[in-house]
């Protein structure tokens, strides 16, 4: 029977994640198929080309371009320092000759006669690419990357911000209902993964970027305190690239929201271990979640398979995603056959959740989503 589709969100104890790390351009791999690696091995590494500037020598010296490659003190390939010429005019008997200097360090990769103009391009930019994640080279992409696979904890969150960051996982909240107010955060903090409970104020986000902490995990933050933290509103493009020296991620959603009572006992059962933490987040086509992966030792525990793939089943942790009770966890106890008039009387596929305080409510399956374990 077919079903509608439902979104998942993964929180596992145990599971396999297997992370495609790929340069931006082609370039070198720097491991092995079945190699062992650690999260901040380079596994791939290339240069992006530098930055390109134009000097008109010909008008600079006043003369036709046809002329300049014969005033040229240096020549394609070669290198050249900053305010070092690169050009010089014959003068007149010798006299009152002219120059023309290199406003960058780099080289010269070409000189034309025809506009009379030379590109000089500065010095290639390294670029390197690490693990991320404790584990085995699964795969190698030519000149490309590798994937790197690992048995692992996993939380994925709803948003976040903040680039790739690895730390020790601490707890500094009692409870998934503790709100983070930056009085539980001190230099013991400097270079962990926080964990907090239902909110990150914005004074929070201060101290923990002031004691040097790498992220900040909690259920919920203000939209204002995004705001104040980033300088900007957020929009609906991908976000991860922010250089604000801190990586947010919002377990369940924006404005004071519990910790889902599992996420947090599995990140304060961690406590301790080195996490990888990304807040890249994407909600248009390809969806990207942020997440917090602990790398686990072999033979830990079962590894767990997700559910989620065959769509809604009975018993499945669910999050509902729409209001009246947005943010509410529970658990399906019926999934109807048949299509029921729902609020807008129009008709839809609804089920049946048993949320927390052991209530039931009746709501479209595409009010919810799935939370994958």
């Amino acid at each position: 029977m077919a079903h509608a589709y439902t979104p998942g969100l993964k929180v596992t104890a145990r599971t396999v994640v297997r992370k495609e790390r790929r340069l931006p351009l082609p370039g070198e791999t720097k491991a092995e198929k079945g190699q062992r690696v650690s999260g901040d091995d380079v596994v791939a590494r290339t240069e992006l080309p530098g930055n390109v500037t134009t000097l008109n020598v010909g008008g600079l010296l006043g003369v036709p371009p046809e002329d300049v490659p014969g005033m040229m003190l240096k020549k394609a390939g070669d290198a050249v320092e900053k305010n070092e010429a690169v050009a010089r005019s014959k003068g007149l008997f010798g006299l009152f000759k002219s120059e023309v200097k290199s406003p960058i360090k780099g080289a010269v990769e070409s000189v034309s006669s025809v506009t009379g103009q030379v590109i000089l391009r500065e010095p290639p930019q390294p670029v390197q690419v690490d693990a991320y994640v404790r584990g085995r080279v699964a795969e190698v992409i030519p000149n490309e990357g590798v994937v790197v696979e690992t048995e692992a904890s996993l939380v994925q969150g709803i948003f976040g911000v903040g680039g790739e960051v690895r730390g020790e996982l601490k707890t500094v909240v009692d409870s998934a209902e503790a709100v983070l107010t930056g009085k539980e955060l001190d230099e013991s903090c400097e270079g962990k993964v926080v964990i907090g409970g239902s909110l990150i104020t914005h004074e929070a986000i201060d101290r923990a970027l002031k004691v040097g902490a790498r992220a900040v995990v909690a259920g919920g933050v203000e939209d204002s305190t995004l705001r104040k933290f980033l300088g900007y509103d957020i929009g609906v493009a991908i976000t991860g690239s922010e250089k604000k020296g801190l990586t947010l991620v919002v377990t369940e959603g924006f404005g004071r929201m519990r910790m889902a009572q599992k996420t947090f006992d599995l990140l304060k059962s961690l406590e301790g271990r080195m996490a990888s933490v990304n807040g890249a987040t994407q909600i248009r086509a390809g969806v990207i979640r942020p997440e917090v992966i602990v790398p686990q030792e072999e033979g830990d525990g079962e590894v767990m398979q997700s559910k989620a793939e065959g769509g809604l089943e009975l018993g499945m942790a669910v999050r509902i995603i729409r209001q009246p009770n947005f943010g509410q966890i529970g658990k399906v106890t019926q999934l109807p056959v048949e299509l029921q008039e729902i609020e807008s009387e129009a008709k839809a596929r609804v089920l049946e959740v048993e949320l927390e305080d052991r209530t039931r409510v009746l709501l479209p399956r595409a009010n919810v989503e799935i939370i994958e374990s």
